[in-house]
């Protein structure tokens, strides 16, 4: 992708320029971001999509009056005979990660790697009937809305009062201040940023498809680098048992003793002292597959062109090549190749045929647990 040629997809801008304008800043509603878009899975394969264990959906309706006062919110899957009848207005089926399940809507989320594969999540589809909506809220990430069948009206708005309702089901602003309105038609795509208010109504029944964006805590990500850097240490560090051959008698039993600070201290100083640990654990991290996904090897040769599956998220750093939670060092030509795959998420068979004897081993594996595919 040349990040400098405008697309039509960001109305008429490059996404240099876009991520230097809007990204994390500003809205942007973009009229036929795609000219003549159509929904890419008919209502009938949503709510078959829907009634899957493997995939993730919820259910929002709201109370006939329209007040709010009665939502209800259920977690899937769900049979066709649980879901509110079409012509009932003001219920919605949100189906998530349907990039993973569905090769149409994967190839549409991979129009907006243009934002680094570590931040890109997933693309949820929205089916909702006349009047439905989720209630005005905010996200925590980037979202692209996208409008794929009927109409939805946004009010949208830089709230300063993030204060809930109470006692509800679902995360609804108590006091919405909306600044703008748009509608959008099929094509038509908003982009907001993280935390800016919105409240999306449906009028008619319309599907919208929201690309989200990751956007972890400080947190979640020392939590998880930690945790992987601890088990690192268990596997590398050597077992040397503490010792305190020069400990004096003494008359303040419970206190600490400083050597046992120190000896702990340099333990931690030894779990860090490669460079590249913190690296290696956050790239783990990242391209760990979802808590839903599951992969099934096809026993293919690797003797051909090569794709990743959907569901494989893989990244690279300096050093590193990342695959669904795995880490493997990298270095000359073989790196260069990996790192392809990684950019293109396929290779061709004579890119595959330059790779080492080992490397070759690597991708086998990697085709035999079902990470990718060879192309027929």
């Amino acid at each position: 992708m040349n990040i400098q040629t405008p697309l039509q997809l960001l109305g008429g801008i490059s996404p240099e320029t876009f991520m230097q304008r809007y990204w994390h800043k500003k809205p942007l509603v973009i009229r036929q971001a795609i000219p003549g878009f159509a929904p890419l899975l008919e209502r009938i394969e949503l709510l078959e999509m829907a009634a899957q264990e493997d995939v993730e959906s919820r259910l929002v309706v709201q109370d006939a009056s329209g007040k709010g006062a009665g939502w209800k919110f259920k977690h899937g899957p769900f049979a066709r005979k649980a879901l509110p009848p079409f012509k009932q207005a003001g219920w919605t089926l949100l189906v998530q990660g349907v990039d993973m399940h569905d090769e149409r809507v994967h190839s549409l989320i991979n129009q907006f790697r243009f934002v680094p594969d570590a931040r890109l999540d997933d693309l949820m589809i929205s089916y909702a009937t006349d009047q439905g909506g989720v209630g005005p809220h905010f996200d925590s990430y980037d979202v692209f809305l996208l409008q794929a069948h009927g109409r939805r009206r946004w009010r949208i708005g830089r709230q300063k009062d993030l204060s809930l309702k109470p006692d509800m089901p679902l995360k609804i602003l108590a006091n919405f201040e909306p600044e703008e309105e748009f509608v959008l038609e099929p094509g038509d795509m908003l982009y907001l940023p993280p935390k800016y208010a919105h409240d999306g109504i449906a009028e008619g029944e319309c599907m919208t498809y929201s690309i989200g964006f990751r956007s972890p805590s400080q947190s979640e990500l020392a939590q998880e680098v930690l945790q992987r850097l601890a088990e690192q240490a268990l596997d590398e560090l050597p077992a040397t048992l503490y010792a305190d051959p020069k400990q004096s008698a003494v008359k303040a039993h419970a206190a600490l003793p400083a050597t046992m600070l120190e000896f702990a201290q340099s333990a931690v100083h030894a779990a860090l002292k490669d460079p590249k640990a913190v690296a290696r654990a956050l790239g783990e991290y990242l391209s760990e597959p979802k808590a839903n996904v599951w992969f099934d090897g096809e026993g293919q040769d690797v003797d051909g062109a090569i794709r990743l599956d959907r569901r494989t998220r893989m990244l690279y750093d300096e050093h590193h090549v990342f695959i669904n939670g795995e880490s493997f060092n990298a270095s000359g030509r073989d790196a260069q190749l990996i790192k392809r795959l990684a950019d293109q998420r396929y290779l061709e068979a004579k890119e595959v045929q330059r790779l080492s004897e080992g490397a070759r081993d690597l991708v086998q594996d990697w085709c035999d647990a079902g990470w990718l595919h060879v192309d027929q």
